[in-house]
C-alpha cells in the first residue's frame, strides 16, 4: 500500500493551511513544509524528499537562533552559564515537546506500518520533523520568518532557562559541606558497549548517607546522572528537577 499521511486529510489545503496558521508562517513554496513532514519511512520517500536534509538544515538553524535568543537575553553571562540554556532549548525532548503542542504527529507522512505502531509521535521523529520544519521555514522566507517560527514555538522554554539548572555534582557536593559530610566520592564500577558506542556506571557515595548509581555515554555524565539520583533519593530533588539537569549538562 502506498505511503500515507497519518492524518489522511493532510494532503488536503484546508489541513496544511491550518497547519501554517499554527506554525505562523504561510509557505510560497507548499512543498517545503510537506516535505519537512515526510519520514523516511514512507514507501515513496527517496533521499531527496524525506525530511532528513531538512531537519539537518534545521538542527543548525534552531541552534543560531537559540543561541541569538540566550545572548540578548542574557547579556551579562558567560559563556559556561549559555551553554547549559543551549541545551535545554536544542535537546530532542523540547523539539518533540513543541511539535506535540503544534500538533505535527497527525500530519506527518509516514508508512503504514509506521503509523499502526505509533511511531509517528515517538519523540526521535517529532523532534526530527519539528527542525525539519524550522529548516523549510527558513527556506522559504528567511531568518526573520525563522525566527518568528522560534518565537512562537520557544517561548516558554526561555522562560523556564531563566532559572539556571544546576549541576547535579555541584548541588551534592553542596548539601554535603553544608552539613559537614566531606566530599562525595565517585567510583567507575562498569563499563558496557562497543568502543564507538560505550556506557559506563558510576556510583556516588557520601559517608553515612548510603550511595547511587547513574549511567551515561561518559564517566562525567554517568557522575552527573549518579549525583542527581542520590539527591532525588535524599529528597533533596524531585526527579524532574533531576532531568533538567541532566537534560541541560548533556552537550
Amino acid at each position: 500500500m502506498n505511503a500515507k499521511l497519518a492524518d489522511s486529510q493532510a494532503n488536503d489545503q484546508p489541513s496544511l493551511s491550518a497547519l501554517e496558521h499554527r506554525l505562523g508562517h504561510h509557505f510560497a513554496q507548499p512543498q517545503l513544509l510537506v516535505q519537512a513532514l515526510t519520514h523516511a519511512s514512507a514507501q515513496d520517500a527517496r533521499a531527496t524528499t524525506a525530511n532528513e536534509r531538512l531537519e539537518f538544515l534545521g538542527d543548525r538553524v534552531l541552534g543560531l537562533l537559540a543561541a541569538e535568543a540566550l545572548i540578548q537575553r542574557f547579556p551579562d553571562s558567560p559563556e559556561g552559564n549559555l551553554a547549559p540554556r543551549l541545551n535545554a532549548l536544542v535537546r530532542k525532548e523540547r523539539c518533540a515537546a513543541v511539535a506535540t503542542e503544534l500538533d505535527l504527529a497527525r500530519h506527518l507522512r509516514v508508512s503504514e506500518g509506521e503509523a499502526r505502531a505509533g511511531r509517528s509521535v515517538k519523540t526521535g521523529i517529532l523532534a526530527d520533523a519539528c527542525e525539519a520544519v524550522m529548516a523549510a521555514i527558513y527556506l522559504d522566507g528567511g531568518i526573520e520568518a525563522a525566527r518568528r517560527f522560534f518565537v512562537l514555538g520557544w517561548r516558554s522554554a526561555l522562560d523556564e532557562v531563566e532559572v539556571m539548572p544546576r549541576d547535579a555534582k555541584s548541588a551534592l557536593q553542596e548539601w554535603t559541606q553544608d552539613r559537614a559530610l566531606g566530599l562525595p566520592s565517585y567510583a567507575l564500577i562498569g563499563r558496557e558497549g562497543p568502543d564507538h558506542q560505550p556506557r559506563f556506571l558510576v556510583r556516588a557515595s557520601v559517608a553515612g548517607q548510603g550511595e547511587a548509581d547513574g549511567r551515561g555515554p561518559s564517566k562525567r555524565t554517568a557522575e552527573q546522572a549518579a549525583a542527581a539520583a542520590f539527591l532525588v533519593q535524599l529528597g533533596v530533588w524531585s526527579q524532574a528537577d533531576a532531568d533538567r539537569a541532566l537534560a541541560a549538562s548533556v552537550t
